[in-house]
């Protein structure tokens, strides 16, 4: 823990030293530097931090979305399905890898959540009420705002799998993003950071007034934050 924590600050120490006066950098720069800064051994996740002009504690304000990355996450995804007969076949055929209804609500009950996302067919929805205090603090209902509940379920689980994943702020007002790994090229981390801030600005509550999107920062998952110039995106 102490080598590590020397590492960080090392790392501290040249982002400063690269600062020099400028304290915001253009997005694909500051990828750049979050790769560059990177220390440890495993390849960490490469997280979008954003502010947002919004009054969390307002529901007509509350931000949530879902962005289709074109390089994807870097992440297994793990897809449940709710679904029975013809529905279900076309889960699998899809890739999806856990399906059925009973034997999962079970499992679950029993404290199971090896998966990352679950699809539901419409007609299953009310029998799911005895796992929402379980799957929904964890953000792991199906909902249909967000197109999880779907009769189309094959399509749902194919774009999960592409890495289509879903963003909501919290209580401050911030949301929270992973856009890839720091094994991508720079490139490709900034393709999907511009994709997935391209729809988050698109979701600006009416009721919001003044600047949406207040500050940015990157960094990897064990790594120092770089903050990006809000006014480059444009």
């Amino acid at each position: 823990m102490v080598k590590q924590r020397k590492k960080y600050r090392n790392a501290q120490e040249k982002l400063q030293a690269s600062a020099s006066k400028v304290t915001t950098v253009p997005g694909k720069d500051a990828l750049k530097k979050v790769k560059e800064l990177a220390f440890v051994k495993f390849d960490e996740s490469v997280d979008v931090s954003v502010n947002l002009g919004i009054d969390a504690s307002k529901g007509e304000q509350v931000v949530r979305g879902s962005v289709s990355l074109p390089y994807g996450t870097g992440k297994k995804t793990r897809v449940l399905v709710f679904a029975e007969g013809v529905k279900a076949d076309e889960a699998r055929a899809a890739g999806a890898d856990y399906v059925g209804f009973d034997d999962l609500v079970d499992k679950i009950s029993g404290g199971w959540i090896d998966f990352e996302y679950t699809v539901s067919t419409p007609e299953l929805m009310p029998r799911l009420g005895k796992l929402a205090k379980v799957l929904g603090p964890k953000g792991l209902l199906p909902n249909k705002k967000l197109g999880t509940v779907s009769d189309d379920v094959a399509t749902v689980v194919k774009e999960l799998k592409k890495g289509r994943s879903f963003f909501k702020n919290d209580k401050y007002g911030l949301v929270h993003f992973g856009i890839g790994k720091v094994s991508f090229d720079a490139e490709k981390l900034h393709e999907n950071f511009m994709e997935f801030m391209k729809v988050l600005a698109s979701c600006k509550p009416s009721s919001s007034k003044g600047k949406f999107i207040r500050k940015i920062t990157v960094s990897s998952t064990m790594g120092v934050g770089v903050h990006v110039d809000v006014d480059s995106l444009s």
